[in-house]
């Protein structure tokens, strides 16, 4: 009888193998390596500093730097630090063994020890390897802040490495990379500066490059100067910014000449610790790009741009920075989207953007206003798309007035009790909706200015969340307000001129007494089938379909208290007048259309032809 037996072991990894797949897949984005080096540098000074104030190293100077050095006729390109440096014990731990991490263990033995300041970057293993991406060779010389020798690592792109003392080295590590053929653009001085800009414009330690032909023919008295900001806006507290200061990062970070309509600094503690600065940006018209750009730091290195998964993507208009320390360097979108910590970023962040816009409306009201034009459709789309922001920010929402006054829906409805209760009447078009605005105006009736196409849903929005609340277009309804007197009698012979000239033998024709006897006609469409149009409108939009035609229901409401109905009464019941009443009924339908909508090309020319003959005949 056989009996298993158990066996344990360690998975060993050879170097010929695993290191053409780090030089092809470590990365999505070979520019990262950099990024990599740079971030260990940052940890080394991170690590000497945390011990200075444990009392384990003394003398260690202040002038902390980290310099990249780009020298195009060698083909290589260094970035030396001044931090704790390595003894050749700790050279073959944390380089020579792939994957093991020198900050795991640096953590584990010195954090939560005397003052935290900023955590270690990232990890001194796998993101080492990222160099030979683009190297044909990697050279390391470093010297420990202990004082053990120096030492020298020089490896090639199939993993075989050499290890030699050397004399003397300045006290920190230098990686020199040597770029393989084919990767010839990063001996470019200007693509280098694009992947510092990118990466590295605000890690906590001062970054200096130096470019050894330019240095060369601007000789030794140029000054250096670093390309990084240690301190970013988003490190420091609000009270310390001032709006100049906010504008100003605005225009540094996204290229943006304008300026934003405004920001929120959030600065979040336990549990969630992670800070940043949200911007609002502006927008010539509502078909202006929505794409914002939130940029995602780790410790003030930059990750990645447009982490939808960390803002609601109802918000994703907003630019911004976020830093969130809890988040590992490398990070994956399949991480994001089933991280904990992710979502509750995201729901503060919605959190935080309700509370701006409900603190501007409180205490800037005047400010508020003058902004609501350009934040609306933000505000309106993300109210449609999540229920509890809606209820955050709903007391401040505002209706722009056809007066070019602003009130909330509340306010609104408050002052229209008396003449029409739960109703609320909108244009959207105050030009082409004029005669009725001033039809409305002239009863002391406020009409509402809804000109986007995204209001058609967001009005669909607040009448399901407010019940009884109606939303009307001024063109769809005779508000009770506009009415006179008395019930109008019906004319069945007006009735049938009218569907005569309009063409449309359904046309339904409404007689009604209206306060406003100058005007003889006007066309309504009713609301419900007006809106299914536009749906219809926008799904063919979105799809890319033929939006086909959908029929409306028009009424014809004719005023009955006008004279010059009265007269084309009179014209209509006298046989020998019968031609000149039919043109009067034309024109007075034709009117009423213009005021409803714009005239087709043929509708134009028909209308024109007609009022010429009309002009003649005077």
């Amino acid at each position: 009888m056989n009996e298993s037996i158990n066996k344990k072991g360690g998975i060993s990894v050879d170097t010929e193998h695993i290191f053409p797949i780090i030089k092809k897949w470590l990365y999505s984005e070979k520019d990262i390596f950099l990024r990599e080096i740079i971030s260990n540098a940052t940890d080394a000074i991170t690590k000497l500093k945390r011990l200075e104030a444990l009392g384990e190293a003394q003398d260690i100077g202040s002038d902390f730097r980290i310099t990249v050095t780009l020298d195009k006729n060698a083909r290589t390109l260094s970035v030396a630090d001044n931090g704790l440096g390595m003894t050749e014990d700790e050279l073959q731990r944390y380089i020579c063994q792939i994957a093991l991490s020198g900050a795991l263990d640096f953590i584990q033995k010195y954090e939560g020890e005397g003052e935290t300041g900023n955590g270690i970057i990232g990890h001194f293993g796998l993101g080492f390897y990222s160099a030979f991406m683009v190297s044909e060779q990697v050279e390391i010389v470093t010297r420990s802040f202990t004082g053990a020798p120096a030492v020298r690592w020089l490896c090639d792109e199939a993993g075989e490495y050499e290890i030699f003392p050397i004399e003397d080295a300045p006290r920190g590590t230098t990686v020199t990379m040597h770029i393989a053929e084919g990767e010839d653009e990063y001996l470019s001085a200007g693509k280098i500066r694009a992947m510092l800009d990118k990466y590295c414009a605000f890690m906590p330690v001062e970054i200096y490059f130096t470019d050894v032909d330019e240095a060369l023919k601007e000789g030794e008295d140029a000054a250096p100067a670093p390309i990084n900001d240690t301190q970013p806006l988003w490190q420091r507290k609000p009270s310390e910014c001032t709006p100049e200061d906010y504008n100003n990062f605005y225009h540094k970070v996204f290229g943006d000449f304008r300026d934003p309509l405004f920001y929120i600094h959030i600065n979040a503690d336990y549990p969630l610790n992670f800070k940043g600065i949200l911007y609002f940006p502006r927008i010539n018209h509502e078909y202006d790009s929505l794409e914002g750009e939130v940029k995602l730091y780790y410790n003030q290195v930059f990750v990645a741009d447009n982490i939808k998964e960390v803002i609601p993507e109802y918000l994703l208009m907003l630019k911004g920075v976020l830093d969130c320390p809890e988040l590992p360097l490398n990070v994956s979108r399949s991480y994001l989207q089933t991280n904990t910590y992710v979502s509750r970023v995201s729901a503060h962040i919605v959190k935080k953007v309700a509370d701006k816009l409900n603190a501007l409306y409180n205490t800037e009201r005047e400010q508020y206003e003058q902004l609501w034009d350009n934040i609306r459709t933000f505000i309106e789309y993300a109210c449609m798309r999540d229920r509890k922001f809606y209820d955050r920010v709903k007391s401040a929402l505002l209706l722009h007035l056809t007066d070019d006054t602003y009130a909330t829906v509340d306010d609104y409805l408050a002052d229209a009790k008396e003449k029409h209760e739960n109703t609320i009447y909108y244009a959207a078009d105050r030009t082409a909706q004029a005669q009725y605005i001033s039809l409305f105006a002239a009863q002391g009736i406020k009409v509402a200015l809804f000109d986007r196409m995204i209001d058609v849903q967001f009005i669909q929005t607040l009448e399901q969340n407010m019940n009884g609340v109606k939303f009307v277009r001024i063109d769809a309804d005779i508000a009770d307000a506009l009415r006179g007197e008395g019930e109008a009698a019906a004319d069945p012979a007006l009735e049938a001129l009218f569907r005569e000239v309009s063409g449309n033998e359904k046309l339904a024709v409404k007689f009604e007494n209206l306060k406003d006897a100058r005007l003889p006609a006007m066309l309504n469409i009713a609301e419900d089938s007006r809106r299914m149009e536009e749906m219809m409108r926008l799904y063919a939009m979105s799809s890319g379909t033929d939006a086909g035609s959908f029929p409306q229901e028009m009424t014809l409401i004719v005023n009955a208290a006008a004279p010059l109905t009265a007269r084309l009464s009179a014209l209509a019941a006298d046989a020998d007048k019968a031609d000149t009443a039919r043109k009067m009924a034309k024109q007075i339908y034709m009117l009423a259309l213009l005021a409803q909508r714009q005239l087709r090309a043929d509708e134009l020319q028909s209308f024109l032809d007609d009022s010429f003959d009309l002009l003649q005949s005077l």
